[in-house]
């Protein structure tokens, strides 16, 4: 019996198409198998494809399941949003439940129409231990950066807990124009790590608005260079909660990260935090959506 899926091919993390990162979302998924969702993730030739499916218990509304070419991913932010701006066209202002591998999320749709904009709510990344001196100079080897490139305020550390990024915090632009990564000796350098990829960022950013520019490289589990991470971002949101370097007002703090300009496909992350006390206690990654193409496939 002929079978059809609905897919799109959705840019996030941007309102103008061609542009931020590219993710697939396929809707009505629950009757394909595992090596279809592959066939299809290969053939639409994103980084990421998020596949919908119906909920199979009563704590949450839906379930997403990620896949890139090469295997299933436990959460993908860009996708995530990409999926919510679909599901979202003939709804207004809401929230869901979010299941996946990685567990379960609350996405909020906010606004309607073509200005609306999603956000993950999600617990804070963990922020995880300092490299030692050795591995830090090992690490700016393999990224062409020496230590009078740092911005002295960053200490390197490694962020998240099921996905892990390196934060690396440079004085400049200039630093990240000029970064020439080695993704053999990054790909080595990941597994002593203990870091899938490295966010590197710098507080000194050229475009308006915005508190960062970023780039993030992720040889390690297939990426080259990223264009836009919402998850890379709510990790730096984390960072500079616990070392104080983001304006706290009214009990949280809020800033704009910029990436993807390296890469011609410019984007732009909102971060949100709660704070406890000092510490911060909820997070929420936001992010824009602009749809490229809608077709469907009978499989």
């Amino acid at each position: 019996m002929s079978r059809s899926v609905r897919v799109f091919q959705v840019d996030a993390f941007t309102r103008q198409r061609f542009t931020g990162n590219p993710a697939g979302v396929v809707l009505d998924a629950d009757s394909l198998a595992d090596d279809e969702m592959f066939a299809i993730t290969r053939e639409l030739n994103n980084a990421d494809t998020a596949f919908v499916l119906a909920a199979d218990a009563d704590d949450h509304d839906l379930r997403i399941r990620f896949f890139t070419p090469r295997t299933e991913a436990a959460f993908v932010a860009h996708a995530t949003v990409a999926a919510h701006y679909v599901l979202s066209r003939q709804s207004g202002p809401r929230r869901l439940r979010q299941k996946q591998k990685s567990g379960i999320v609350e996405v909020e749709v906010r606004g309607d129409g073509e200005g609306r904009r999603i956000a993950i709510h999600q617990a804070p990344p963990q922020v995880g231990r300092e490299l030692l001196p050795r591995e830090r100079l090992a690490v700016l080897d393999a990224l062409a950066l020496s230590s009078g490139d740092l911005d002295p305020h960053c200490p390197l550390l490694v962020c998240g807990s099921a996905s892990t990024r390196l934060m690396v915090g440079v004085r400049g632009t200039e630093q990240l124009r000029q970064l020439r990564p080695d993704a053999a000796r990054l790909t080595t350098l990941s597994a002593q790590l203990g870091a899938a990829g490295y966010f590197i960022f710098t507080l000194a950013p050229q475009l308006p608005g915005v508190l960062t520019e970023a780039r993030m490289f992720c040889p390690a589990i297939g990426i080259a260079e990223d264009s836009v991470s919402g998850n890379a971002h709510g990790m730096l949101g984390a960072y500079l909660a616990s070392q104080g370097l983001v304006k706290r007002g009214n009990g949280g703090a809020s800033f704009t990260g910029a990436q993807g300009h390296y890469m011609n496909r410019p984007g732009r992350v909102d971060v949100e935090i709660d704070f406890d006390g000092t510490t911060a206690s909820a997070l929420r990654v936001i992010g824009d959506a602009a749809l490229v193409f809608e077709t469907s496939i009978d499989c």
